[in-house]
This record gives C-alpha cells, structure tokens and sequence, in this order.
C-alpha cells in the first residue's frame, strides 16, 4: 500500500485511508483472510494519527469489509451471502447455488399447541397441533442463522420422525408429503440480537441481525409454514431488483 493520503483533499483523512482500503480489497489485491497492516503500521506509512486509523477500520469493521480477532489482529472478511428476493428458495439451495456447503443442526423437534398468532398466519385454531421446528443454519460450517419455523401437524405429521440434521425441510416436503411451496410473505428488520439467538450464532448480545418472518404458501393457497428467523448481519446481504410499473 504505497498511495499517500491527500493533505488538501476535502475528504477526511480518515475517509480517504478507507477508501483507499476499499480498492485494495474490491481489486483483490488483498483477498479475504489477508491480514491487514496493524494501527501503527498504518499510521507509520501514512503519518496520520492513531485515531484517524481507528475511525477508518472502524467503518469498514461496521461495514463487514473488514473483521477483528481478539489477540491476532484484523482481517479481510469473507464475502456476506447474498440473497435475491424475486424468487422462493430454501436455504440449502442457496448455500447450493453460491458454492457454499450448506448444513444445519435441529435444535427442537416437537409437537406443541398453536398459539393464538402462529393459528392466525396458519389458519388453524388456538391450540390445534403444529410441528415446532428450531434449526441453526451453517454455511461451510459457519453458523449465519437461526430459524424456528412451525408447520401444522395435520399435513406433515411424520416430519416428527424425519432425520433433518443437514436436509433441506423443502425438498422433504415436496418428496414426502407431496408440499410445494409456491409463494411466500416475506418482512425484514434490522434488530439487536437477543441473547440466546447470539450464544448460537457465536456473535456478541445486541450484535446487528435480520430478523425475518416468512409466510410460505403450498399450490393449494394455504400457508403450511410459518418461521422466525435471526441471519447475522454480518454474513447475510438481502438484494432486491425493482423496476417503475
């Protein structure tokens, strides 16, 4: 890195030192994982003070372009994974289609009573049986979220003796209980992330996540799912196309 920072350009140092980070990473001249200069080093080579180092390794920390690891320094972080929002998909077939390793761990399997909001989404009454399904969701063994979904029980009762460790609950739908999801109603947020959701995710309380509520629709017209899920905000970019009507 030998660009010198602009004393007179009107950009802050701070913002000039983290752009020019910003292209070394975009051109791939530093690839994810490349360890970057230490906050001394970096002041050194561009006599800027500490702070103004901190302030731009800070944004591109925020950002996720950059990662800190406590007792070895900073990183260049992976790339987030992205997901398109014009079309429905699972999330084994996402890892799938980007590369990635997809794997999960079931967390709860069980039987329980809809509560008054999940018979709402479901169009079941309080109290009728769904299947509760919390899974932590990997990405090349990394986990990127946590997803509890509940299904009604009525349509998909051997699910309950299903192996689901690692499988795409889609795919078994489809093969097994002859459910296609068709459509879906899907809200995003950004939120602080709770505390047991965090210990899952190996992240920090209050960390950024996407907290997601998915109402997934069968050829039928009828919703069969219902799911809460916690994405690290981090890991996981949502990307829309929109277009004027």
């Amino acid at each position: 890195m030998t660009t010198m920072l602009g004393k007179h350009n009107p950009l802050p140092l701070y913002q000039q030192l983290k752009s020019l980070i910003e292209d070394r990473i975009t051109s791939g001249e530093w690839l994810p994982g490349t360890q970057v200069p230490s906050e001394r080093e970096l002041c050194e080579q561009f006599q800027i003070s500490r702070i103004t180092v901190r302030l731009a390794l800070a944004d591109l920390v925020n950002e996720g372009r950059l990662v800190r690891t406590q007792g070895r320094g900073t990183f260049v972080a992976h790339p987030r994974i992205e997901q398109r929002l014009t079309s429905l998909t699972g999330f084994t077939q996402d890892m799938q289609s980007r590369g990635k390793r997809a794997g999960s761990q079931v967390l709860q399997l069980e039987s329980v009573p809809a509560l008054p909001n999940i018979a709402r989404a479901l169009q079941l009454k309080v109290g009728d049986p769904v299947i509760l399904l919390k899974r932590l969701r990997l990405a090349d063994s990394e986990p990127v979220a946590v997803e509890t979904a509940y299904l009604p029980e009525i349509v998909c009762h051997g699910l309950l003796k299903e192996k689901l460790d690692g499988k795409s609950l889609y795919d078994l739908l489809r093969k097994n209980y002859n459910i296609h999801p068709t459509r879906a109603e899907q809200q995003l947020e950004a939120v602080a992330c709770p505390a047991a959701e965090a210990k899952l995710l190996g992240i920090r309380r209050g960390s950024p996540v996407l907290h997601i509520h998915r109402l997934t629709f069968g050829r039928d017209g009828r919703p069969f799912e219902t799911v809460e899920s916690f994405y690290r905000g981090d890991k996981y970019i949502f990307r829309a196309e929109l277009y004027t009507e």
